[in-house]
């Protein structure tokens, strides 16, 4: 059962939340030396908050409880009260969380059961989740192969049928990139929708908090959740109508990507479903010219630079993450200020360009899911940060401009004799979250997708 399903079957009593706990355990025993899907898991936490759903359905005082029972692990990125907190680094070994984050806690006050903590790189900032001390996390499509960053843990626990639904955070496609790797639901929320305060302040507005999901109704309960009062699941049956949709493959923040054939003949199957949907499918400008990414990529390093770590502790960081913070303590506060200006000018040059266009259709990535270690380079973090870079020349446009974008696994391809998910991404107009969900509703019943693979190499769906 998806979340939607499940949380139901607990709130009337057809199946009991340990129960539910217990089998999601088990498989996440089996499954996670495979997938790398969990930083830690917490066994005891879980059945004590499973117990806990039980006894207040016994007594009829869940309440509305919407994710009720459902196994939710969440991002090693946000704090949990008593839960390991890593953040991916050796550099947090052992720290353990002192309170729960606003977010987290707004799925478990929803009846969820915080399974563990899932995988993330080094605080969050490659596109792959290869940390030093962990297994990688990798695409149960192929275990060869990443399941993307910085959300991969947990897009490997859905995927692979551990949990229905696992939160996640995107601050330049880090909820898309691991939906596309391993075939899932995964939308970036538009800036501002999911608050995060009072536990963490939002910055520049690149982040954001979402889930991934194997439904679209599932992405829909979730946001309902994180953004109460909107009532996304609500209108998921009004299918959308007459909507200008803008198509195009020509990256945007890289001059340099190699987009793969099955990437461009995805977005091309899509656009014909469209067309013959009703939509008015038109080709998309380019949003801008790659040149001027410059501005998130000098706000990125200065994110990097500015993480609270004591001098002794840049030895033990990744090379990646120790040459984002050279980068960023070389970026001047004049320079900082000039960045964020630049991004405002983006978001408005960006509106111009898509003016009259409903969402945009790109592939979510250049390249299917790669092996592992493809990107990661460690002798090199310059030659990493550019491969990432061309790997993800769409996603990171949404944080830029706080659109919604929402990827979506709705082609397969063999690619060297393997089958694989190839993610197509929706980008809407900001705050335009409920057409991009109503849209995604229609497509999942025209072009359906697999709910969960088996994880083995080479192997494709079950």
């Amino acid at each position: 059962m998806d979340a939607v399903a499940l949380a139901a079957a607990v709130r009337a009593g057809q199946v009991s939340a340990l129960e539910v706990t217990t089998e999601a355990l088990a498989r996440a025993v089996d499954l996670n030396p495979v997938v790398g899907a969990f930083a830690s898991l917490a066994a005891e936490h879980a059945c004590t908050q499973a117990a806990a759903v039980d006894a207040a359905v016994a007594a009829g005082t869940l309440g509305r409880a919407p994710l009720a029972g459902v196994p939710l692990p969440i991002k090693d990125l946000v704090e949990v009260a008593g839960l390991p907190f890593e953040g991916g680094s050796e550099v947090m070994a052992g720290h353990v969380g002192v309170a729960t984050d606003v977010v987290a806690g707004r799925l478990i006050e929803a009846g969820s059961i915080t399974l563990g903590k899932t995988s993330t790189p080094e605080f969050g900032f490659p596109c792959y989740t290869e940390p030093d001390s962990l297994p990688p996390a990798v695409t149960p499509w192929d275990t060869t192969r990443m399941a993307g960053g910085s959300s991969g843990g947990a897009a490997a626990a859905v995927a692979s049928g551990i949990v229905p639904m696992a939160h996640a955070s995107d601050g330049g496609g880090s909820i898309r990139i691991p939906a596309a790797c391993c075939g899932l639901v995964g939308l970036k929320p538009s800036r501002g929708l999911v608050n995060t305060l009072p536990s963490r302040v939002p910055g520049p507005g690149l982040v954001t908090d979402g889930v991934l999901t194997t439904t679209v109704r599932d992405s829909a309960l979730g946001l309902d959740v994180l953004a109460p009062g909107h009532g996304f699941l609500a209108v998921l049956a009004e299918a959308p109508a007459g909507l200008r949709i803008g198509v195009t493959d020509v990256p945007v923040i890289s001059e340099t990507a190699e987009v793969h054939r099955a990437c461009r003949a995805a977005v091309a199957e899509v656009a014909d479903v469209l067309s013959d949907l009703g939509h008015a499918v038109v080709p998309a400008p380019r949003a801008f010219p790659a040149g001027r990414w410059a501005a998130f990529d000098a706000v990125w390093a200065t994110g990097a630079a500015s993480l609270p770590l004591p001098p002794e502790a840049e030895e033990d960081l990744t090379p990646l993450t120790s040459w984002l913070r050279r980068r960023g303590q070389a970026v001047s506060a004049a320079e900082y200020a000039a960045a964020l200006g630049e991004i405002q000018r983006l978001t408005w040059d960006v509106e111009q360009a898509w003016a009259g266009l409903d969402i945009v259709v790109t592939p979510t990535l250049a390249q299917p899911p790669l092996p592992v270690g493809a990107l990661r380079d460690d002798d090199d973090p310059a030659a990493d940060f550019a491969a990432q870079v061309d790997f993800t020349p769409w996603t990171s446009v949404a944080n830029l401009t706080g659109r919604p974008s929402l990827s979506l696994p709705l082609v397969r391809a063999d690619v060297e004799g393997v089958e694989l998910p190839i993610g197509v991404m929706f980008t809407g107009r900001r705050g335009g979250d409920a057409l991009l969900l109503r849209l995604a509703a229609v497509l999942e019943d025209t072009l359906p997708w697999p709910r969960t693979v088996r994880p083995r190499a080479g192997f494709g769906a079950a």
